[in-house]
């Protein structure tokens, strides 16, 4: 995957980028909403073994800002016309300013029209405010919301909200031209 819209550029993430993935999954602070207040505690060679797996169906993404990682998304295959994703936006000066909502956009396109899926689902903390309103303002629906469902790292219980969208959905919001438009061949940043 390459697509880019404006200064934002998602890409397939390779070996090269083991080091900042490592950086950012150890670091307590950014995953702490994902349940892991103390990081991963993993290395950079266990995350290129890691990629070595990724394939068309299951894959790990940079998210790019002017050829600069600032954070990572991912999606998964747990059923057939289904993908799952992720997102994080891991470099703290770049929250908070449509980026993530931009790469969203990309990539549920790119799953829709050239992926060919059928439903994309996610889910994210209950206490995360900021991600729901992203997700619904992009057309997701909350689908239900799991109270004390999980542990965290440290033994907390924490709750989480399951959220889904089908394509017809997604392309009532955004007609299929104007979606392939933004998925069209990223020019580069020199």
């Amino acid at each position: 995957m390459n697509i880019q819209s404006g200064k934002i550029r998602i890409r397939n993430a390779t070996a090269d980028d083991a080091q900042v993935l490592s950086k950012w999954w150890n670091n307590g602070k950014i995953m702490a909403h994902a349940g892991f207040p103390k990081g991963l505690g993993t290395t950079s060679a266990k995350i290129i073994k890691s990629l070595s797996n990724d394939n068309n169906f299951n894959r790990r993404l940079i998210i790019e800002l002017e050829n600069k990682p600032i954070g990572e998304m991912s999606y998964r295959t747990p059923q057939k016309g289904t993908a799952e994703i992720g997102i994080k936006i891991c470099v703290t000066s770049q929250q908070n300013k449509g980026y993530g909502t931009t790469s969203l956009k990309l990539l549920m396109s790119y799953i829709f029209i050239n992926l060919k899926y059928e439903k994309i689902i996610l889910d994210t903390n209950l206490s995360n405010l900021r991600a729901q309103i992203v997700y619904e303002k992009l057309g997701f629906r909350k689908i239900k919301t799991n109270i004390d469902s999980w542990r965290d790292q440290l033994g907390r219980l924490q709750s989480s909200v399951d959220y889904e969208i089908l394509k017809n959905e997604y392309l009532e919001l955004y007609d299929e031209e104007s979606v392939a438009t933004q998925i069209a061949q990223p020019h580069s940043y020199n």
